[in-house]
């Protein structure tokens, strides 16, 4: 979730964002590309949940992205679905040389929905770009599977570090742009409440309050 720092001035928000996908789709990768610019070729399969921490700069504020590498394989899946509640990023990977790993897509993408507690700024991401030869997946059937289920869409290469900074960072914005959208709005709507309940207090005392004073003074005198 995102929290405003009041003790750290150097750190404005923070934002849970997680990795999803089947396994071996370059999760891990995708996420030591981004946090350390490192690839690790011969990377195996990630046990449990781990997370990595990375502060971003999103119009002059900083903000720090706490990012969760999800275990893709099914036998850790009732581990890793407590690690989506609080995350308020996804990033929904498969692997552009692999259809299973695509068609896996609905069913990760439901997980995500049912297990996380609120509406969740996902991209669908489609890894391991530099495979060309052997892709399986058109970019043209990625984006048509992101538009309609409502997703940002990005074909990225933890390998040649393709489109990886920017995958996070659409996230990020559109998490940042979301909550700056709902702070306006509250501030604004305190702006208009404000003033309209102050006058209200004020007239009632000015206009109502010393007639009703006044009005027993003179019904006092004339009856004497």
């Amino acid at each position: 979730m995102a929290f405003v720092s009041e003790e750290e001035k150097t750190e404005d928000y923070l934002f849970k964002i997680v990795l999803v996908g089947d396994s071996a789709v370059g999760k891990s990768n995708l996420l030591a590309r981004f946090a350390r610019n490192e690839f690790y070729p011969n990377s195996k399969s990630t046990i449990g949940v781990e997370f990595q921490t990375q502060k971003l700069d999103i119009n002059g504020k900083e903000v720090k992205a706490q990012i969760w590498d999800t275990a893709g394989q099914e036998r850790f899946r009732a581990v890793t679905s407590a690690y989506y509640r609080g995350a308020v990023g996804a990033l929904l990977v498969y692997d552009i040389s692999r259809r299973q790993t695509f068609d896996s897509i609905g069913r990760w993408l439901n997980e995500l929905q049912t297990h996380s507690d609120m509406n969740v700024v996902t991209i669908l991401v489609g890894n391991k770009s530099d495979l060309r030869d052997a892709r399986e997946v058109s970019t043209a059937e990625g984006k048509a599977l992101a538009e309609a289920q409502g997703l940002f869409f990005m074909e990225t290469s933890a390998l040649d570090s393709s489109n990886v900074v920017a995958a996070f960072q659409t996230v990020v914005k559109e998490i940042y742009n979301i909550l700056s959208r709902k702070v306006m709005m509250s501030l604004e709507l305190k702006k208009q409440d404000a003033p309209l309940d102050g006058k209200t207090v004020v007239l009632q005392g000015d206009e109502n309050q010393e007639p009703a004073i006044e009005a027993p003074k003179s019904g006092g005198c004339c009856s004497s």
